[in-house]
C-alpha cells in the first residue's frame, strides 16, 4: 500500500517531499548526465541573477518566495563554487549584492538549452495532469490566506492552553 496516498489530505507535506525528491532525482541525473556540476537548489538563484542582474539577498527571497537562510545557504555554495560573488551594495553598505561571475555566465549558456528542454517536459507533465499547475496556485494562495498552523491553532483552541498560539515560535525538542 502506498501509506501517503492513502492518507490523502493527512499527508500533504509527505507528497510534496516525495514529488519533489523524484522531480530533482531525475533533474539531477540529466545535469550528470550532460556533463553538468550542477545543483537544483542553486536554479532559482542563478536564474534569477542571469535575466535580472546582481540581487540582494534579500531581493532574491522575496521573488522566489524563501526563507532569506535559505538564500543565504544557496549563496555560500555557489560562491564555494565560483558561480556567483558578493559585493557590497552601493545604497547600503550593509548589504551585499550577489552577482554571476564569469564562470557562472559560462554556465548559465550552457544550461539554457536544456532548461529549455526541462520547460517543455515540465510542461508535458502540466498538460497531463490537467489543473496541476492552477492547484498548486491555488494551494500556495490558501497557504498564504492562512497557514497550516494558524488552521491548526483556530480549530484546536486546546493546543494554545500549552502555549500555542499564531505568530508565536515553538520550540523542537531534538
Amino acid at each position: 500500500m502506498d501509506y501517503p496516498r492513502h492518507l490523502g489530505g493527512a499527508a500533504i507535506g509527505a507528497r510534496l517531499r516525495r514529488l519533489s525528491e523524484r522531480i530533482d532525482g531525475d533533474v539531477a541525473r540529466i545535469y550528470a548526465e550532460a556533463g553538468l556540476e550542477f545543483e537544483q537548489r542553486w536554479f532559482g538563484v542563478l536564474n534569477q541573477l542571469a535575466l535580472n542582474g546582481p540581487a540582494t539577498v534579500g531581493e532574491l527571497a522575496a521573488t522566489l518566495g524563501i526563507t532569506h537562510a535559505s538564500i543565504s545557504q544557496t549563496r555560500s555554495s555557489l560562491e564555494k563554487a565560483g558561480l556567483v560573488q558578493s559585493q557590497t551594495d552601493p545604497d547600503d553598505a550593509r548589504r551585499r549584492r550577489l552577482q554571476l561571475t564569469r564562470k557562472g555566465r559560462q554556465l548559465i549558456e550552457r544550461l539554457t538549452p536544456l532548461w529549455r528542454i526541462l520547460d517543455q517536459a515540465a510542461a508535458q507533465i502540466a498538460a497531463e495532469v490537467d489543473g496541476l499547475i492552477e492547484s498548486l496556485d491555488r494551494l500556495d494562495d490558501a497557504l498564504s490566506r492562512q497557514s497550516l498552523f494558524e488552521r491548526i491553532v483556530e480549530s484546536a483552541p486546546e493546543l494554545t492552553a500549552h502555549g500555542l498560539k499564531p505568530g508565536r515560535k515553538v520550540r523542537r525538542s531534538s
